[in-house]
């Protein structure tokens, strides 16, 4: 091992390399497309404009923070994107909690978020849920309520041009496989699909490589994430990495995803820096440069 790089690295590459050669059949005319997600610069919007661009990546996810900022303004915001040909491929509209006593209104939140998407010429949105229990799993009636609130959702979003996507979440409603498949069980595909995010689905105890063989029919976008359990901990405890740095098996998925002839968005995702010295875009190059070792490119 060359004395400038430290074992950690040396083993990293080493993985990546494997990796690559593991997967170089990927095809170089897959219908994949990459985004990322502007999630971890926070407010900073330009900015992550800017820096996903400078990356190279051919979509951008927005977050409901978007609508305090450009609410009253999507033609600027519109502008920016469309200057650097950065099309708003996902865009999260936040949490759809059912037992609020007034669900007209936790839908017309997720319609008027999708007149802000439509607005920006995008077609999609993702709608989560925060409420787990605090003890204990959710019971089957708490799913199948969540089920049927997001059908009533995607119905309305999709008469304003956009499609409602569920996406899996830890420490919500939906954070194990059984849990998701209740969900999806009580909303129809017509009106909600699938956005997989594959490290939340990892870390709920299910197998992202098999569930995208088993929801083929209803993943319309996915999360290219990866994440790592902090060892010695309790096992809620995890850290989302960059791509490649985390325990999530990525050239299976990008296998499986090849397999069903997956045609949607790939969109790269990292809540925050997992290191205080690194900025948003070192950790989109870093992914970036790990999707490219194992021949997917964006």
């Amino acid at each position: 091992m060359p004395a400038h790089i430290s074992r950690r690295t040396f083993l990293m590459q080493g993985t990546m390399a494997t990796a690559a050669l593991a997967t170089s059949a990927w095809p170089s005319g897959s219908q994949l497309k990459i985004g990322y997600a502007a999630i971890t610069w926070g407010d900073s919007i330009p900015q992550a404009i800017q820096d996903i661009t400078s990356a190279g990546y051919k979509g951008i996810q927005l977050r409901s923070n978007a609508v305090a900022q450009f609410g009253n303004r999507q033609a600027e915001l519109l502008s920016m994107l469309e200057q650097q040909h950065l099309p708003l491929v996902m865009f999260s509209s936040g949490n759809a909690n059912i037992n609020t006593g007034d669900d007209e209104a936790v839908i017309k939140m997720h319609t008027d978020n999708a007149r802000f998407v439509y607005s920006l010429k995008g077609s999609d949105m993702q709608v989560t849920n925060s409420s787990r229990p605090k003890q204990g799993n959710p019971t089957k009636e708490d799913l199948q309520k969540f089920g049927k609130l997001l059908n009533e959702i995607g119905k309305r979003t999709a008469d304003l041009g956009v499609t409602t996507n569920y996406h899996n979440h830890m420490a919500q409603l939906g954070e194990t496989p059984g849990e998701v498949a209740t969900i999806l069980d009580s909303c129809d595909n017509r009106n909600v699909r699938l956005l997989l995010d594959i490290a939340h689905y990892q870390q709920g105890g299910g197998n992202p490589v098999e569930a995208i063989s088993q929801y083929r029919e209803r993943i319309k976008n996915i999360h290219l994430k990866d994440v790592r359990p902090l060892q010695g901990e309790d096992a809620k405890r995890y850290q989302f990495v960059e791509l490649g740095q985390g325990t999530v098996d990525l050239p299976g998925v990008f296998k499986a995803l090849n397999n069903i002839n997956f045609k949607g968005w790939g969109i790269v995702e990292l809540d925050a820096v997992p290191a205080k010295d690194k900025t948003p875009l070192q950790c989109a190059n870093t992914s970036k440069a790990y999707l490219e070792s194992i021949g997917v490119k964006i």
